[in-house]
């Protein structure tokens, strides 16, 4: 419920007044928005639940131009998110808005440990199911949660790696038992939403390995090919290579390339196929290439763990480029363009 003492954000005025309209028109108003609007719109609606009935009259009074029917008792929720969602969208469009609401929703109820070490995070879950340890990894940034897997021991690493990759969507009352846990544990005393929903599967998975050093991604990987095959099969389909560079469009591996040393690119060529260097070789300036072919007469003998290292600075340039959504990456199961 929101506290009459805070202000309000436009958004959340937004969701108030669309609360307090008839369904149909409140549709109506709905299909004026972009879909990136209204992801956030549901979002809130989701969240608010239920509006102070004074709240809810002085948000109303602001949109003057409106003629509300009777009284102001704000419906939100889930369901009503959905449902309004899907007459202005359409079922389809509505899956995917309402499964971009889940995401961004998603890391919320453990925001307290986004400045958490992954020694604390480790602390914390010592202990733990893997379950419960995937459940908190599904909602870590990526590279938090590389750092924080690679510190785990034995078996556990490839035990966690099952979890998120069979995880399906988790209830508000399973995050909160464990965010509530979490919590006393550390003293903190935000409250955890209500509405939160999560999501995992093969692709965290992914990122979470796309993140993780040679070492460990190598040693979870390996595990995860003993316990189950199909799985580390699936996960290697998805995870991004250094041989992906030739998905990439001219302009981005320029992007990429641009920050990378010539010697560590030197080494991460070592041994790679034709289309790899060609496409690398022909994105550099003539300067650069000098520079590269320099490193590359120096090399001698590099072991094969400074050629994995080497492409993995590589790949993960990629990986925060793609993130930052600088360039774009098409994966061998995704769909061309039409022209």
């Amino acid at each position: 419920m929101i506290d009459p003492q805070v202000p309000l954000t436009g958004t959340q005025k937004v969701a108030i007044v669309l609360m307090n309209m008839d369904h149909d028109r409140a549709t109506e108003v709905m299909k004026q928005f972009s879909e990136a609007e209204a992801a956030d719109i549901a979002a809130e609606i989701v969240q608010l639940r239920r509006v102070d009935a004074d709240v809810a009259e002085t948000t109303v009074l602001e949109f003057h131009d409106l003629t509300m029917r009777g009284g102001r008792a704000a419906r939100g929720g889930h369901a009503y998110a959905v449902g309004l969602l899907e007459a202005s969208f359409g079922a389809e469009r509505a899956a995917g808005v309402m499964s971009r609401v889940a995401s961004s929703m998603a890391g919320k109820a453990f925001e307290f440990l986004d400045t958490a070490e992954p020694l604390q995070i480790l602390t914390l879950l010592d202990g733990e199911l893997p379950q419960t340890i995937a459940l908190v990894l599904a909602h870590l940034r990526p590279e938090h949660a590389s750092a924080v897997i690679a510190g785990l021991e034995g078996t556990l690493p490839a035990e966690v790696a099952q979890c998120i990759a069979g995880m399906g969507t988790a209830t508000p009352e399973a995050i909160r038992v464990v965010t509530d846990s979490l919590k006393a544990r550390v003293g903190a005393v935000t409250a955890t939403r209500d509405s939160v929903e999560v999501v995992g599967g093969i692709q965290p998975l992914v990122e979470i390995i796309n993140r993780a050093d040679v070492a460990t991604e190598r040693s979870l990987l390996e595990a995860l090919d003993a316990r189950d095959p199909v799985l580390a099969e699936q996960v290697r389909a998805r995870m991004l290579t250094f041989a992906d560079i030739v998905r990439l469009e001219d302009r981005d591996v320029q992007q990429v390339l641009r920050g990378i040393d010539a010697g560590i690119l030197a080494i991460a060529m070592k041994g790679s196929t034709e289309g790899v260097i060609e496409i690398i070789r022909k994105n550099l300036s003539e300067r650069n290439r000098e520079i590269l072919d320099d490193e590359i007469r120096g090399l001698g003998p590099v072991r094969v763990s400074q050629v994995e290292e080497g492409r993995a600075t590589i790949v993960r340039a990629i990986r925060d480029l793609e993130a930052q959504g600088s360039i774009t990456v098409t994966r061998a199961d995704e769909d061309a363009y039409v022209v």
